[in-house]
């Protein structure tokens, strides 16, 4: 073995034994002070501890443990430096990282780029390979990087490609064609918090793609982290054997060289399928403003050259290579690649849509029989209008999301007028972060204020000629004597909750028309429940409630099930008995009465008085459910009669009157910009 702990079986506490490793340090440097003989030396490529140096050392109960202690990074870059060339097949290893939310996923994969010299310590930062601002300040993956790295184990060479993977379910689909390009995953858990919603998700689609799963407990230096119940909990939830499991501090460098070693050893080769036809899987692709799309892949057959003209099977498009090369995780230019290698490929594509992810890239004269399986197109889920707050701005709202379009092909916009907002877009997202960040970057990136009206979902309309309408936009629905019936998304959501907050989320899963499937303890205090219930539902503030509901300690994860008939109606909005078509929603007809009745409550508060009487009602169809009316600024018009008979008095309010019939019949309401900002913000919180 490379990295060598001595012998003994100490069942130490993870505390205990980081103060025995710290006093070690402080040896190890008077060590190598004192003589040039050290028999204790670290190399970007193996980690050597002897046991005379460290008579007292121990490893972890399950797995051993190293501190990275001191970085010769001399030999780390020269090894750094050798990562462009050439390794037999036998000798790479292809793998991702995957784990929920802030387990420590970017900073294992910083440390491993800084422990094998791929990335040198005047370059290093925090979170090195989330390029994006925004990416820094949520801390999770948007746009998944790759890196080339290349370790030595036991006087051999070996070329490591680690393929980073967003972990949040809008991208599900991206996250299984990274997966598709790797034979192995490390499965990172918080030594602290143990299994979360979105752990189980990832773990599941790593082994519908038989990757060889590595358990590694981060964080084990906090003071709270309990690595024996996290240990056990992997095994009764996912069923892996964490016999082998490696306990590590991505932080504290902790536990790094055995992750390492165990990629080597447990993570099967690719096959050396060189000699067939090219085939190369698409796992991601952005635009460069100069070269054009840029396009990540894995050669699964074949190889490729620079200059060879290729075939993209989906898309039908081909082009000249003008550039391959591999990622380190900057692009460094190769000639060739082969089976089993991870690389980009530059070739003046003009748009994202030319290579899509989960294409199949082949030989324009040489092509394979058949494309790799797993290709589809990207489909929008949730859909809502981004208007410009100033209209002059339109221009550059249309300038701005074809330029987001060019580096994210699952974003769909067309254009939609509003009488209430102006030209705006009906854009179409994955899932509601993808929304959000598209909409944060078009603030941001292109200094853009925008108005976004409440997200919706695609519908499914069966006409009575036997059509077949996709709706998503209330205003499209056809009319009530044209359709025969609606369905609606639902989705499969699986809730991971302690015990104590169990009835509050159920209460709220059926708050939200949810269909209970099961419930099941996966530990002693916590449970795992699953619900159906519509996507319409979940684009609201489900999350919002479901954290407040469990104080934060739940998490959840949902996958899309299908569309299911149900007994939905167009809520209309009508104002002076005119139909306000931006505040027309979709609801379930057990919901209408309730979200009718605030809406009209809401806009009673937020619409200026008129010299008339305005009825504000909500409407199916021609039937008034819910109904408020602001009263009209009266005029007193007899102020000036201070004496008389009464017939003076009646004439003066009958001729008062007629004019307000007068006044009402032509006269226009016109709705504020911040009532329909407030009614948006109502109907996400309602609906």
């Amino acid at each position: 073995m490379a990295a060598e702990i001595c012998g003994g079986s100490l069942f130490l506490s993870v505390k205990t034994q980081l103060q025995q490793r710290n006093q070690q340090n402080v040896f190890f440097h008077a060590q190598r002070s004192r003589t040039r003989r050290s028999t204790t030396r670290f190399h970007s490529s193996k980690c050597c501890f002897s046991s005379s140096a460290f008579p007292n050392a121990s490893p972890f109960r399950r797995g051993a443990v190293c501190r990275v202690a001191s970085t010769d990074f001399e030999s780390s870059a020269k090894a750094g430096e050798d990562r462009l060339s050439k390794v037999p097949v036998r000798n790479i290893r292809n793998f991702c990282i995957i784990a929920h939310i802030d387990h420590g996923k970017s900073t294992l994969a910083d440390k491993l780029l800084q422990v094998t010299g791929t990335v040198q310590q005047r370059e290093m930062k925090d979170q090195f390979l989330d390029n994006m601002d925004l990416e820094r300040e949520r801390g999770i993956t948007i746009k998944l990087q790759a890196a080339r790295m290349r370790y030595v184990f036991e006087n051999e060479p070996y070329c490591l490609n680690l393929i980073d993977t967003p972990g949040h379910v809008d991208f599900s689909y991206e996250v299984s064609r990274s997966l598709a390009a790797c034979e192995g995953a490390l499965l990172v858990v918080d030594a602290s918090q143990g299994v979360e919603a979105q752990t189980l998700a990832n773990v599941y689609l790593a082994l519908e793609n038989n990757l060889e799963i590595i358990p590694v407990l981060n964080k084990i230096d906090l003071p709270g982290a309990e690595p024996d119940r996290v240990i056990k909990e992997i095994e009764e939830i996912v069923g892996l054997d964490c016999s082998n499991a490696i306990l590590c501090s991505a932080k504290e460098g902790i536990g790094i060289i055995e992750i390492l070693n165990a990629i080597v050893a447990r993570i099967p080769p690719p096959e050396d399928t060189s000699k067939r036809p090219l085939r190369a899987l698409i796992f991601d692709s952005y635009y460069d403003p100069y070269r054009g799309v840029i396009v990540y892949f894995r050669v699964v057959d074949g190889t490729i050259k620079k200059g060879d003209r290729v075939y993209f099977m989906a898309s039908g498009k081909d082009y000249f290579a003008d550039e391959i090369g591999v990622l380190s995780p900057s692009q460094l230019q190769v000639e060739e690649l082969y089976a089993g290698e991870v690389g980009y490929l530059s070739a003046s594509i003009r748009t994202v849509a030319d290579a899509r992810v989960g294409d199949t890239i082949t030989h324009y004269g040489r092509k394979a029989d058949n494309s790799l399986p797993g290709y589809e197109e990207a489909t929008p889920m949730v859909f809502c209008g981004l208007f410009p707050v100033d209209a002059d701005q339109f221009p550059d709202l249309r300038d701005a999301l074809e330029k987001l379009q060019l580096n994210d092909a699952a974003l769909k916009f067309e254009p939609e007028t509003s009488s209430a907002m102006g030209f705006g877009f009906r854009c179409g997202f994955l899932g509601l972060l993808h929304m959000e960040i598209v909409q944060e970057r078009l603030e941001r990136e292109y200094n853009l204020s925008l108005i976004t009206t409440a997200p919706s979902v695609v519908y499914r309309v069966h006409c009575v000629n036997g059509d077949t309408v996709e709706c998503s936009n209330p205003s499209l629905l056809p009319e009530p004597g044209k359709r025969k019936s609606i369905e609606e998304p639902f989705v499969k959501i699986e809730m991971l909750t302690p015990k104590d907050y169990i009835g509050p989320l159920m209460e709220l899963a059926q708050e939200r028309r949810g269909q209970f499937k099961e419930m099941k303890f996966i530990a002693e205090n916590r449970a795992s429940i699953t619900y159906e219930l519509p996507l319409a539902e979940m684009v609201g503030d489900f999350f919002d409630q479901l954290k407040s509901r469990s104080k934060g300690y739940a998490s959840m994860e949902y996958t899309f099930v299908g569309y299911i008939e149900s007994n939905l109606i167009k809520l209309d909005i009508r104002i002076n008995g005119d139909c306000v078509e931006p505040l027309a929603t979709i609801v379930h007809n057990d919901k209408a009465y309730s979200v009718g009745r605030a809406l009209t409550l809401k806009l009673k508060e937020l619409i200026p008085r008129q010299m008339f009487k305005v009825p504000i009602q909500a409407c199916i169809g021609s039937k008034v459910i819910a109904s408020e009316a602001i009263s009209a600024i009266r005029k007193d018009v007899l102020a000036k009669c201070y004496g008389g008979d009464i017939s003076r008095k009646k004439k003066l309010l009958k001729k008062q009157a007629e004019g307000k019939k007068r006044m009402k019949s032509i006269g226009k309401v016109d709705v504020p910009q911040e009532a329909f900002m407030a009614v948006l913000k109502l109907e996400k919180e309602v609906i």
